[in-house]
């Protein structure tokens, strides 16, 4: 069997193997969030939220939204220079991202159970 028949053979069976693949797991939420900031950030949506009084007071005092915490938290950049990843209980996450109205930093504390907004401030 020369090589074009053999390309040819892997080719239908690649092309079947994504056609089940994409059949299997079509309707599923599957994602592929494999680097350490994509990790962060999802296991932080998937927590219950809850705002510090520090940061509900940032917002009402800025006209802003609660929900722009979702949009950091969906494309947001966490900075794990500044984070504290070796706390034992709750680890602190910074993470930022540019908004319409200027580029916002949150600091969240993420526990087992719930992620905590303890601050939020724009970045000049």
């Amino acid at each position: 069997m020369n090589f074009i028949q053999r390309l040819g053979f892997f080719s239908v069976g690649l092309i079947m193997g994504i056609g089940m693949l994409m059949f299997f797991l079509g309707g599923k939420k599957a994602s592929c969030d494999y680097s350490p900031n994509a990790r962060t950030l999802k296991n932080i949506r998937n927590k219950d939220r809850v705002f510090s009084e520090n940061a509900l007071t940032y917002f009402s005092n800025n006209n802003l939204d609660t929900s722009a915490v979702t949009t950091i938290l969906k494309s947001g950049n966490v900075d794990f220079g500044k984070s504290d990843t070796k706390r034992a209980r709750c680890k602190v996450y910074f993470i930022s991202e540019e908004l319409e109205s200027g580029e916002f930093e949150i600091e969240i504390e993420n526990c087992k159970n719930k992620a905590i907004i303890k601050s939020v401030n724009k970045i000049q």
